[in-house]
């Protein structure tokens, strides 16, 4: 049995790893790499079958060809750092150490789900593994990283906020007034912009102005940097970077992250402003056989080795589909206790913060 998570944290950033420095990654740490995803890719696969037999309901966004980038940023943090993310969450989850079973039965509307069959596809949480969302609303979740790496620095624990938007959120005003504050504030925070090339169904030349996108940085006097979101170990080592600049120097950093999604935005689109050829030309850099190329080539992988992998991996998703299809409906009460809090469970604020943060 090929192993494919080995600890319940999705981070692979322990001591030994942070010793060897950004660039000196183990065969083990690669290969790990690579089976989270192979996990992504699977996953995204198997939810697209579930859904064209209407087992999922609802909205659902694929990560297909984005898995480099899920994967190479979640590597880069801590168990205790806070990561959230917009709608197209499952990758996210998955490589932040979410189990596949809870994922999937979120997806099928299940009380085993990560919301407990509430939120579904676009809202996934794990508290636990400081996955804070899964929101719908484009750019929204901006303001609650901000939020988040206030109360980190506030609090001054030593974690910092990574926080995932796609290329269209970029054209939102709440963006702007949060990366105004964040840099204003100094917080340990981290945007990464997943540039996808498509905000839905248009084009990133003919939505938004002032290209490239890393260039909205300079505006708020912030860290900027570009990636290659199709090369896990560029991203890592890019993530990396700017993880230390928010941690160590409560410098909030922007990432433009390049990458492209293989499939149309989401499963209700017919994805028609896009030639075949140009999905083609694209899925020439395919992230997985590329790392799984580079691999081999290196001696980590075999032939064989990906075949068992593929295999290993195939039996995980199809647990989590029984695991998902086996379980009981939310139990349909819990819609008002999650929405309203219970009055004597709140409790009192003990330093009240009023007016400037310095």
């Amino acid at each position: 049995m090929v192993e494919v998570n080995r600890s319940p944290s999705a981070t692979l950033l322990d001591e030994e790893v942070t010793k060897s420095g950004l660039f000196e990654l183990s065969p083990e740490i690669r290969l790990d790499l690579y089976k989270k995803m192979v996990l992504i890719r699977r996953f995204e696969e198997k939810s697209a079958q579930s859904f064209m037999q209407a087992k999922i309901k609802g909205f659902c966004h694929l990560y297909i060809g984005q898995e480099a980038l899920a994967v190479g940023v979640c590597s880069s943090l801590k168990a205790t750092d806070v990561v959230i993310t917009s709608y197209r969450d499952h990758g996210i989850a998955l490589a932040r150490g979410v189990p596949p079973k809870n994922c999937m039965a979120e997806l099928y509307g299940k009380a085993t789900g990560t919301s407990k069959g509430m939120g579904g596809s676009m809202h996934l949480f794990d508290k636990e593994r400081r996955f804070y969302g899964g929101h719908a609303i484009v750019a929204a979740h901006c303001p609650l990283a901000a939020g988040i790496a206030f109360a980190q620095k506030y609090r001054k624990e030593k974690n910092i906020t990574l926080c995932l938007l796609g290329d269209g959120a970029v054209n939102q005003g709440v963006f702007h007034e949060t990366l105004n504050l964040v840099s204003l504030w100094k917080l340990p925070v981290v945007f990464i912009i997943e540039n996808n090339e498509y905000a839905m169904g248009t084009e990133i030349h003919r939505s938004t102005a002032g290209l490239p996108l890393v260039k909205k940085s300079a505006a708020y006097d912030m860290a900027g940097m570009v990636t290659d979101g199709m090369d896990v170990e560029e991203v890592r080592a890019k993530v990396l970077e700017a993880v230390n600049l928010a941690r160590n120097e409560n410098c909030p950093v922007l990432i433009e992250a390049r990458t492209y999604r293989f499939r149309g935005h989401s499963m209700s689109d017919p994805d028609t402003y896009r030639t075949k050829e140009e999905i083609a030309e694209a899925k020439k850099r395919d992230p997985l056989f590329l790392y799984s190329q580079k691999l081999q080539e290196q001696g980590i992988l075999t032939a064989d080795l990906v075949t068992r992998i593929d295999k290993e991996i195939k039996r995980i998703i199809q647990e989590a589909v029984q695991f998902a299809e086996s379980s009981p409906e939310p139990d349909l009460s819990l819609a008002r206790e999650i929405c309203f809090a219970n009055e004597d469970q709140i409790e009192p604020v003990e330093r009240p913060f009023y007016g400037y943060y310095n």
